[in-house]
């Protein structure tokens, strides 16, 4: 069985895309063994009432998620009361994470805000997933062009907000200096691999990467479900590896 942590709910603001109805992206997961998806809300990505985004994310994953579907909220720290956008997020919506898109909410990794965001995620024992990309640079929308997430700060956080478990996702461009075996190692730092190009891109990964750090993540539906599958099933990998990455590394990452 798999576990997806990398899936949207509602509509992508910029065109329509097959599985932005919740039966139709259930089908589709159940019908590849998913058997958890961990849900984001396209909305939290342009909408400024984020309370709203999130009740309402909670809400579809309830009453339409069949079990399968757990809600990841938005939170954006450059919108004043972000705190208690957090708040609601683990008291009133028993969400176990967050969901960020700094390239669209308009701030970067070295900012004060972001830093406090972390610090009071840790605080309330969530995952923090960051976003780095949400499509490839050559589809964007002429008005709303953004750049791929810098994570070079990050280093020089983590020793500051231990406990953190921080997923990144979607990374497209490669950074230099082993930059991701450097974050793997000085904290819990996970990835996924939905934006990962090329033959036997996840066992290069690996090297870089230890596998226990690796998540199973398809960005669906923005990006094709059988993409990121594909790129499992491609690559020489052990069942241990393989198993690891589709739902134990997941597993030990939401437990307490």
């Amino acid at each position: 069985m798999i576990i997806d942590t990398n899936v949207y709910v509602s509509r992508w603001p910029f065109r329509r895309l097959p599985g932005d109805e919740i039966p139709e992206l259930l089908a589709k997961l159940r019908s590849h063994g998913v058997s958890q998806a961990w849900a984001g809300s396209f909305d939290g990505v342009l909408h400024e009432d984020v309370a709203a985004v999130n009740e309402r994310l909670a809400e579809s994953c309830r009453t339409l998620g069949q079990g399968l579907l757990i809600p990841f909220g938005t939170v954006n720290p450059m919108l004043p009361d972000w705190q208690e956008d957090l708040r609601r997020c683990q008291e009133n919506l028993k969400m176990p994470g967050i969901r960020l898109h700094p390239s669209y909410h308009g701030y970067t990794l070295d900012d004060q805000r972001f830093f406090d965001l972390l610090r009071q995620a840790v605080e309330k024992k969530m995952v923090v997933q960051l976003a780095l990309n949400m499509e490839d640079e050559r589809t964007q929308h002429s008005l709303a062009r953004v750049s791929e997430v810098d994570t070079a700060p990050i280093l020089r956080l983590l020793p500051k907000v231990p406990g953190l478990r921080l997923v990144i996702q979607n990374r497209r461009r490669k950074p230099s200096g082993k930059l991701l075996g450097r974050l793997s190692y000085h904290g819990e730092v996970y990835f996924d691999f939905a934006m990962l190009e090329g033959v036997g891109g996840i066992a290069r990964f690996i090297e870089e990467v230890p596998g226990d750090r690796l998540l199973f993540g398809s960005h669906y539906p923005l990006f094709y479900f059988e993409s990121a599958l594909l790129k499992v099933k491609e690559s020489e990998l052990s069942k241990a590896q393989r198993d690891a990455i589709f739902n134990g590394n997941a597993r030990l990452l939401l437990e307490p």
